[in-house]
């Protein structure tokens, strides 16, 4: 399924709707759909777009800035369900006073959010995409799911050893490319390539929020001989990791499997190269 302008209105339009709320009041859900909107516009107007105007460019960087500031709160609402998850006996008191401490940051951050969300910036983040919309241009002969794929299979993995720092780049690249491959819309062969994106997605998102969150305990308790609930989350951040790389090996086998000239020959411009620095955006 090819992409045109006018199938694309809708990513703008919930963005658009998003934006208000965001500004009222960031609940967990608010945040967390904000960011994807902004990610699926993002996909639009970075990847997909024949070229991008100087409003475009400012729109992308305005968005950026504010889901990054959506990501810290976003991450502290992720590391407070795990946490409330975690089902240990011991150490309930400092179980306690590691929530007391996410929610104090989780409201600090907030206000930070709400302050660069405000009434000014809103407006003409609107008025930018209203004009952006307006001026998509999609060459005819894009193919979402082309893109998708080729950018999940251009970055380089060795099964052998897949460290932190790999995980951390198939998250953010994997975003992008699940995102991408949703504009293709019911084609059968892109629902399934969502499907393996979301599912490697979603491990290592989940060793990222263990991890983060081990960290931050073991900088108010110490080392794992010095409290049982570092050792606890030392070792479910240990678990996620292994399933983390389990999905994003299966699913990069996959793809590798199938025969990239099949892919290549749709028809579309260069693929951008992709670049580590991305992973460090949250």
């Amino acid at each position: 399924m090819l992409l045109d302008g006018e199938n694309s209105r809708p990513i703008f339009r919930k963005l658009n709707r998003q934006l208000s709320k965001l500004a009222d009041k960031p609940t967990p859900d608010i945040v967390h759909k904000f960011r994807t909107s902004s990610r699926r516009v993002e996909a639009l107007v970075a990847d997909l777009a024949q070229k991008r105007n100087g409003n475009d460019k400012k729109l992308l960087k305005m968005l950026g800035r504010l889901r990054k500031k959506a990501g810290r709160v976003r991450d502290l609402d992720v590391q407070t369900a795990a946490l409330r998850s975690l089902k240990i006996p011991q150490e309930p008191g400092r179980k306690s006073q590691l929530l007391r401490t996410l929610a104090e940051q989780r409201g600090k951050r907030e206000k930070k959010l709400i302050k660069a969300a405000d009434k000014k910036t809103v407006a003409e983040l609107r008025k930018r995409l209203k004009r952006t919309a307006g001026n998509l241009e999609i060459p005819k002969n894009v193919d979402p799911l082309t893109l998708a794929m080729q950018k999940v299979i251009q970055l380089e993995l060795d099964q052998s050893a897949v460290t932190e720092e790999t995980l951390h780049c198939f998250r953010i690249e994997g975003k992008r490319a699940r995102y991408i491959a949703e504009l293709a819309g019911k084609n059968p062969k892109a629902v399934q390539l969502v499907e393996q994106l979301k599912h490697m997605q979603d491990a290592i998102g989940d060793w990222h929020d263990w991890a983060q969150l081990t960290e931050r305990a073991e900088k108010l308790f110490g080392a794992t001989q010095e409290s049982a609930l570092v050792a606890a989350l030392r070792n479910v951040t240990r678990a996620k990791f292994r399933q983390a790389v389990s999905n994003l090996t299966e699913m990069r086998s996959a793809l590798a499997s199938k025969k990239l000239a099949s892919v290549t020959s749709l028809g579309r411009r260069p693929a951008r190269p992709s670049s580590l620095p991305h992973a460090a955006v949250a």
